[in-house]
């Protein structure tokens, strides 16, 4: 792959820590420069930092466009990248599960992607979330292994049973649908989950010692769904610092009352709440509780969320929840801001504030129309 000729690009109103100004931006190497290079009028168009998105399952569409049709993770891959470029976003975290659920879902898969992954090289930058559920006690042994040998810096503890439905002996929901998901039959699922149930006194002391290890190694980790204070105070014990999604107001509070921080769903903003109906994104937000937003199920959401939030919020905090707030939240500092010296993730708005082209790592990941006509003239 090669970085873009040094550029200046001209015109423009740039998003910097304290608003728009109108400045000239060089970019030079993959990186952002201190001036130089060939002029490109960017008059009418608006430059940001690129998206930063930190928990995306929405890659699993290209992986599978329909149901029982998987592609090979690198085809779907090569899709992706180009979603994500005409999303505005330069990094991707791609939440992939650990999980019962089996398919793409399940550990084989883990390993495939990660496998395709490496050897990779989209223009957005891209990395693994493992996403593992915490009650598959056997398989924690090969979870640490691919953790090891591929460099997953973000893990996140899920548990996903129908802990309700199984303790009183009942059915639980979408049983067959699952099980035909996972290539099981319905009573071969139930049976699985009924022993993972059972596995729950065991859990927190199973995972002690792993998360000891992770946390040592650097690895950031999370807990999901976190409903009450002692959901979050129970992985927090164990080092699991970010909050995934608290459903509740009180958990969320919980959470940043101990420094933890918070990521909530961009889709959520959209839609104005929760879909299943758990504490509204946006009311988080307003109460300051929102370190980070993420794309959750659906890319395109993440601009959207931020600029439906910049009309009440302004752009500097709005975009923040998708730049330099999710940077802030992974320890990066060489990307989030635009800044002499940081990384060339850009995200150029037309005069509409639709994406007109994504620059990620000083490379054109997507570009379109006007802007496009300007680059090659």
């Amino acid at each position: 792959m090669h970085d873009l000729p040094p550029l200046r690009l001209t015109g423009a109103e740039v998003l910097l820590s304290d608003g728009f100004a109108r400045t000239d931006l060089s970019l030079a190497e993959g990186k952002i420069t201190g001036g130089g290079g060939r002029a490109i009028d960017l008059s009418g168009f608006r430059i940001l930092p690129g998206i930063i998105d930190l928990h995306g399952d929405g890659f699993e569409r290209h992986m599978a466009p329909r149901r029982g049709a998987v592609e090979t993770p690198a085809m779907g891959l090569a899709a992706l990248d180009a979603e994500c470029g005409a999303c505005g976003i330069t990094t991707a975290i791609l939440a992939q599960f650990w999980s019962w659920e089996g398919g793409m879902r399940g550990p084989d898969f883990a390993m495939a992607l990660a496998e395709a992954l490496a050897a990779a090289r989209p223009l957005t930058d891209m990395a693994l979330q493992l996403r593992v559920e915490t009650h598959m006690l056997d398989t924690l042994g090969a979870m640490r292994d691919l953790v090891t040998r591929f460099g997953i810096r973000y893990v996140v503890w899920n548990d996903h049973l129908p802990h309700k439905e199984l303790a009183a002996g009942k059915r639980p929901p979408r049983l067959t649908g699952q099980a035909l998901k996972a290539g099981r039959s319905p009573e071969a699922h139930h049976a699985l989950l009924q022993s993972l149930h059972a596995n729950g006194p065991q859990v927190m002391e199973t995972l002690a010692p792993i998360a000891a290890a992770f946390a040592a190694q650097g690895i950031r980790m999370a807990s999901h769904d976190d409903h009450t204070p002692a959901d979050r105070a129970k992985f927090r014990a164990i080092g699991a610092h970010i909050s995934e999604f608290p459903e509740t107001l009180a958990a969320a509070e919980a959470a940043k009352a101990h420094g933890d921080p918070v990521i909530m769903g961009a889709p959520n903003v959209v839609r104005g709440g929760s879909h299943s109906g758990k504490i509204a994104a946006e009311a988080l937000v307003e109460a300051g509780l929102v370190d980070a937003l993420v794309s959750d199920y659906h890319y395109p959401s993440l601009a959207r969320a931020a600029l439906r939030l910049s009309e009440r919020y302004g752009w500097s905090k709005a975009w923040s929840l998708v730049s330099d707030g999710p940077a802030r939240l992974m320890g990066w500092t060489d990307r989030g801001r635009i800044a002499e010296g940081l990384r060339a993730d850009l995200v150029i708005l037309d005069e509409r504030n639709r994406i007109a082209g994504t620059i990620a790592g000083g490379q054109v990941s997507w570009m379109a129309g006007p802007l496009a006509a300007r680059w090659l003239a």
